[in-house]
């Protein structure tokens, strides 16, 4: 049964005030965890486990604690048995999670538990937070700046051998488990169906790596008939989990089920890179990118190309974010595909509008966002400073224009928010995301976002405190 907390135990409280342990951020940051609002949207994801979660069962760990133990995962960027071993042995973490001398949930409950967080939940707590940032006069969201970064998938740089031998190993991984379960159940089958590939995909690949170095027409044949004989290589191993998938159909259980599934998931993905590597090396055919995998594990990882000259190419998504005054992240959308950022400002404007109430004064975006329609958009919903440098040719009206020191200083303004995403990327995890799957994407970049924004308000506050005592 869910539980909302544990009762708060008055010993706890006069051993954390005997120690005189504190720290001040994870104070204030204590202080915005106490909005209700906030478990609100969180229990009703949380209570979605089972069916009568919420009614029957043995007591689950509150939904108080996993909170902030997820809260605290995330700010500090380790690893979920890390951040259960601090906790564990530190008087002021377990203060700060509301476990006391409760005992702890081992890591495999906290990541079931996480893992039933929505993307969508964590945006709702992201809007909360800016109302509560409001509310504290952390911000009134008078000014805002938009920019979009990339946050990379936890993948391999992707090569058409390499993604070959990732789709032949994985797939005799999973036979390998077949055959147990076959064997188990002495379904009659034909052992060459188990033959393992996997060592003589990792030889051809490794020629052809070897031979990408030399330039002749000589080395480029090679490599062309290597890359056949491992396409051939992967085309026997996919017909072998084709086969072992058909047997498992007179198999019951549910592992069996499980297993098909996953079966049937790595069959499609190895048969796309089959078919690109075999259009690109074998066709000489320049495949679009949207028709490419570039990873059988982060399937949805877009190729994005942003012309920037130490990195050419980035795996990943990108994400854009909107700052207003106070530091505060007030949205974020994880974008699909490479879209041009000229669709991003109005989208901005109307996000704002809905969680304020009202236009910001100011708003600023780089010259790649910079076109007509987004300056009269802003113009049309009462937005007076507008700073979007054109690139290009300028007529001597806009050069004008952009000499004037409110254009000066909304552009030296705007420059912070390469400092707030350089922020993120050092301390929450915005280099590359650690979750599996598109929705643990979207998880892993709002949890980095919401984090960010209560320690933005912790930090905020606890300057106007030192102000007011000075």
């Amino acid at each position: 049964m869910l539980r909302q907390k544990y009762t708060i135990d008055p010993r706890f409280s006069r051993l954390l005030k005997l120690s005189g342990l504190n720290n001040a951020e994870l104070d204030e940051i204590d202080k915005i965890l106490g909005d209700r609002q906030l478990y609100e949207y969180l229990e009703s994801d949380l209570s979605k486990r089972y069916p009568k979660t919420k009614e029957t069962g043995r007591n689950s760990t509150p939904v108080e604690v996993i909170f902030r133990l997820l809260v605290l995962k995330h700010l500090y960027q380790i690893s979920y048995q890390e951040i259960l071993n601090r906790v564990n042995e530190n008087l002021v973490l377990r203060q700060f999670c509301r476990v006391y001398f409760n005992q702890l949930p081992s890591k495999s409950t906290l990541i079931r538990w996480a893992n039933l967080i929505k993307a969508e939940t964590l945006k709702q707590f992201n809007q909360r937070l800016t109302e509560l940032a409001t509310q504290l006069e952390v911000t009134q969201g008078e000014k805002v700046r938009t920019d979009g970064t990339v946050v990379s998938t936890n993948i391999h740089f992707p090569s058409d051998n390499s993604l070959l031998v990732d789709g032949v190993r994985v797939l005799n991984r999973h036979i390998q488990h077949a055959r147990k379960l076959i064997i188990k159940q002495n379904i009659p089958t034909d052992h060459r169906l188990f033959q393992n590939r996997h060592r003589t995909a990792k030889i051809i690949a490794r020629k052809i790596d070897d031979l990408s170095r030399t330039r002749t027409q000589a080395g480029s044949d090679k490599r062309k008939l290597l890359y056949q004989k491992l396409l051939d290589v992967a085309s026997a191993t996919l017909k072998q989990a084709q086969q072992v998938k058909a047997i498992l159909h007179n198999a019951i259980g549910k592992d069996v089920n499980k297993l098909s599934k996953t079966f049937q998931l790595f069959i499609n993905r190895v048969e796309q890179v089959i078919n690109q590597t075999f259009r690109r090396i074998v066709g000489q055919e320049k495949v679009p990118s949207s028709e490419k995998i570039v990873s059988i594990f982060e399937s949805h990882s877009d190729i994005i190309c942003r012309g920037k000259q130490n990195v050419l190419v980035e795996f990943g998504h990108k994400v854009w974010l909107d700052e207003v005054d106070g530091g505060i992240i007030s949205n974020y959308r994880v974008l699909k595909g490479n879209p041009h950022d000229t669709q991003q400002l109005p989208e901005t404007i109307d996000q704002h509008l809905k969680q304020f109430g009202h236009p910001p004064k100011q708003i600023s975006a780089d010259r790649g966002v910079f076109s007509s329609l987004n300056e009269n958009y802003a113009k049309s919903q009462g937005i007076k400073q507008i700073i979007l440098p054109k690139p290009g040719y300028k007529s001597k009206e806009r050069q004008i224009q952009e000499k004037k020191r409110s254009f000066y200083l909304g552009r030296c303004w705007h420059n912070g928010v390469e400092g707030r995403i350089s922020f993120l990327k050092r301390c929450f995890g915005f280099q590359r995301c650690l979750y599996h799957c598109e929705e643990g994407f979207e998880r892993w970049v709002g949890w980095g976002i919401v984090v960010h924004n209560f320690l933005m308000i912790g930090r905020t506050l606890i300057h106007k405190k030192s102000i007011a005592c000075e």
